[in-house]
Formats: structure tokens, C-alpha cells, sequence
């Protein structure tokens, strides 16, 4: 019986992939080779993605994000392109997460202590402007003030509560954040990203097959990631 309810529910689980075109890769002039064990065919010069190994690899990122929330860790979301940030900021929102949406500060990872700065600095001009001192200070001076405000907060607003180095990271799509990868790698932050057809899945430790451009493929995907945290 329970064996049945499982077929089911997985059954479901690719009916809604396929629903959302989370199958759906780029022209196969376009592909990375080693996503070939996760390619089902072509149609139309496209490759199509094979949705079983998508859940196979959906479930285990899914169980790996189960331990870093029974220890209380943190996952950083990282999605910059133009489709992905409103999604990722509401993803990161709902798990109280840190979150990526902007341009990825160079250094994030591999020179934590100066992003702790800025952190720092960003509070400490948000303490200053709430002082009645503040209010006396020349209009240019207080502009400056709340202008460097804003522009940390672009910079750095998503991870300002990040306070040590995360338990892991997700990401969108590894080659547009090609840098942020490059840093996790560098320092044994384990990535779980979903990968598109033209991407390398050796970059991720978790990678997932999955069409990471479209918005409703990228909203089914983080909601399912998020189930875990």
C-alpha cells in the first residue's frame, strides 16, 4: 500500500515538472556533454530533459537541505538574472534566509571579513541617522549619509544577517553566476543548483536537470527546494 502511495505521489510530482516545462533544455547545438545521463530525447532540435532523474536529484538535494535545518544552518540563495531575482528574495523571505539578487559582490565568500565590514558600517550609519544629532547635521551631509545607505543595502541588504560563512548555497543557474560558484567551490561551500542543459553539473555537488529560465519552471523548483527548510 505504502509502496503505491509513493509511485503516486512521484507520479504527480513529474506531472506537475512537466506542467511547469521544467523538461524543457536549450537547442542541442547548445548543450554541456555532461548532462547527457540527464537528457531523455530531442524534439524540434531541443533536448528534453528526463524528469525521473530530475526527481532523483531533486529528492537528494531535498534530504541534504533536511540536515542543514534539523542543525539550524543557513542556505544563501543566489539568483541575479532579471526572471529569477523576485523569486529568490521571496523564497529567502519565506525561509529567513540570506539571498543573492543583485550583482555578486566579488569576495562574498572568499573575503568574508571585509563583507562583515560593510555589514557593520551599514549598521552603524543606520543607528547614526535615527540620533537627534543627526537631524542637526547639514542637509548635504545627512543626503550623503542616507545615499551610502541605500547603496550598501543594494550591495549588501540580502546578506546583512548572514554572520559566518553558509551551510550551503543555491543557485539558479551556475553559469550565470559563474562567480559565486567559483567562490563556493574555492572554499567547500556545497553548491545545489539547478542545471540547465548547457550547463556543466560537475560545478554543483547537488545539481539539479531542470529549465532554469523560464518563471514558472524556476517558481515549481524553488517552492520544492523550500519545502525542505
Amino acid at each position: 500500500m505504502e509502496k503505491k502511495k509513493e509511485q503516486t505521489k512521484r507520479q504527480t510530482s513529474l506531472e506537475k515538472m512537466m506542467a511547469a516545462g521544467v523538461h524543457f533544455g536549450h537547442r542541442k547545438s547548445k548543450w554541456h556533454p555532461g548532462m547527457k545521463p540527464y537528457v531523455y530525447t530531442i524534439r524540434h532540435n531541443v533536448h528534453i530533459i528526463d524528469l525521473e532523474a530530475t526527481d532523483k536529484k531533486l529528492q537528494e538535494a531535498k534530504k541534504f537541505l533536511e540536515t542543514i535545518k534539523k542543525s539550524k544552518g543557513t542556505v544563501l540563495f543566489v539568483g541575479t538574472k532579471r526572471q529569477a531575482k523576485r523569486l529568490v528574495q521571496e523564497a529567502a523571505q519565506k525561509t529567513k534566509m540570506p539571498y543573492v539578487s543583485e550583482r555578486w559582490l566579488g569576495g562574498t565568500f572568499t573575503n568574508f571579513k571585509v563583507i562583515q565590514g560593510l555589514t557593520e558600517k551599514l549598521e552603524d550609519l543606520e543607528k547614526e541617522i535615527l540620533t537627534t544629532e543627526f537631524e542637526k547635521r547639514p542637509k548635504k551631509e545627512r543626503l550623503g549619509v542616507e545615499t551610502e545607505i541605500r547603496k550598501l543595502n543594494e550591495k549588501i541588504g540580502g546578506i546583512r544577517t548572514m554572520k559566518k560563512l553558509p551551510d550551503a548555497v543555491f543557485i539558479l543557474d551556475v553559469k550565470e553566476e559563474r562567480t559565486a560558484v567559483s567562490e563556493a567551490n574555492r572554499i567547500g561551500v556545497p553548491i545545489i543548483a539547478l542545471i540547465d542543459t548547457d550547463n556543466d553539473p560537475a560545478l554543483a555537488q547537488y545539481p539539479i536537470p531542470s529549465n532554469n529560465d523560464s518563471v514558472k519552471s524556476l517558481e515549481f523548483m524553488i517552492n520544492e527546494v523550500i519545502k525542505s527548510l
